[in-house]
């Protein structure tokens, strides 16, 4: 496997750039740049402009719509995406579950759902977590009876990502309490609009609204919206989390982060050197910087191996590593901001907010981007289960 970028992977870099260059609206641009809120809609603005140019679905085959672009190629999108200040991507739709149906759905499913996942349209979010099954997902209790041609769904999801926006979910229910807990698990598509759906916000420290406790009273979901087989759900989820483990890596997010360090950090301090010139401060970037060029190339193989059918599970390695660099990096943005990352309100991070920031423009996101790095190695399934994973599924202990 040749990790170097060839003459066609560069053209095709310089080809993203312009792209960009010449399609991201002014207005999302702007906000990027001043340090503002992208919000998930500005997302999906975004994405609609990719999919009208035909880059909506970068991974996926050609056949059912997609670029069909390689490994290189993604990540060369994907790092270019976040160094120009895109908004990012809402991954549920193109990443996770869109894959699922492309691999398991019916034709049926295929041609309803993948088109909107591709061009933007819908908006997904993932119903997996419950209170009381979270890193262990076969303990969740959310209840499908069968009922002719629908399911009667009740329960609930917890630290549910956008689903008070969302046009569909994608949700783990038990269909069966016979047998093993991972055996009697269905994947449902559910219409957030339906009757019975409620959802109560859960506002995070660094004072967003992302996420939400999800309840189902007696909601009716029908049987064609089900993946798959009954009660072999477990093997759809497992093939989607390995997707969302990789995402949270934030690589590419991670990549512009140390630029913006950089920046901030040779700025002038009152004794006319910058905070880059501090021997500790350089050493610390820069010990991040290569376990950030090695999770690089491990992404890139874990990617390769996808391509070529020979994955293992590389996910739970991005996911581990990938956190705590992501981590460690917003804590010496702190560092790099000094005393002007401790006051902020959430007001700053929105476009409109008519009074002067406090202290300098580059450090009004600096608190809120370490509040919510936290819980980074929380969700997606907790260090302490990527580690099992890594030991028995990796390293083979």
């Amino acid at each position: 496997m040749d990790l170097r970028e060839s003459a066609a992977d560069r053209a095709f870099r310089d080809e993203v750039r312009a792209f960009i260059a010449a399609n991201l609206p002014k207005d999302l641009k702007d906000k990027s740049e001043a340090g503002l809120r992208m919000h998930v809609h500005d997302g999906q603005r975004w994405h609609k402009i990719l999919a009208a140019h035909g880059w909506g679905a970068p991974g996926w085959p050609t056949e059912i719509g997609g670029c069909g672009w390689e490994h290189g190629r993604q990540y060369i999108w994907e790092e270019e995406m976040a160094m120009a200040g895109c908004p990012p991507l809402s991954p549920f739709a193109v990443k996770m579950v869109g894959p699922v149906i492309a691999q398991y759905g019916t034709p049926e499913q295929k041609a309803r759902f993948l088109p909107p996942a591709r061009s933007g349209e819908h908006l997904w979010c993932q119903g997996y977590s419950e209170p009381n099954a979270g890193s262990d997902l076969a303990t969740l209790r959310t209840m499908a009876v069968r009922d002719g041609d629908n399911y009667v769904v009740n329960g609930m999801k917890i630290w549910n990502s956008y689903g008070h926006e969302a046009d569909w979910m994608f949700a783990l229910v038990r269909t069966s309490t016979d047998g093993k807990a991972q055996e009697g698990i269905s994947v449902l598509l559910i219409d957030m609009k339906t009757k019975g759906i409620s959802h109560r916000p859960i506002i995070t420290i660094d004072g967003s609204h992302i996420l939400n406790e999800i309840r189902f009273d007696n909601v009716v979901v029908p049987v064609n919206n089900r993946i798959g087989e009954e009660n072999k759900g477990w093997t759809y989820a497992k093939f989607l989390l390995g997707n969302e483990r990789a995402l949270i890596a934030q690589i590419a997010q991670s990549t512009k982060l140390v630029k913006r360090i950089k920046e901030i950090g040779a700025r002038e301090l009152s004794n006319g050197a910058g905070l880059i010139d501090e021997a500790d401060f350089r050493s610390k970037l820069a010990a991040i910087e290569v376990e950030l060029e090695a999770l690089r190339v491990t992404n890139q193989r874990v990617l390769y191996e996808a391509k070529t059918g020979t994955a293992g599970n590389g996910g739970a390695i991005l996911k581990s590593k990938g956190t705590f660099i992501s981590q460690a990096l917003s804590e010496l943005m702190l560092e790099a901001v000094g005393y002007y990352s401790s006051p902020w309100v959430m007001e700053q991070l929105e476009t409109g907010w008519n009074q002067p920031p406090i202290g300098p423009s580059y450090a009004k996101n600096a608190m809120p981007l370490y509040a919510r790095q936290r819980a980074n190695t929380i969700e997606g399934g907790t260090e302490e289960i990527q580690k099992n994973v890594i030991s028995k599924q990796v390293l083979g202990l």
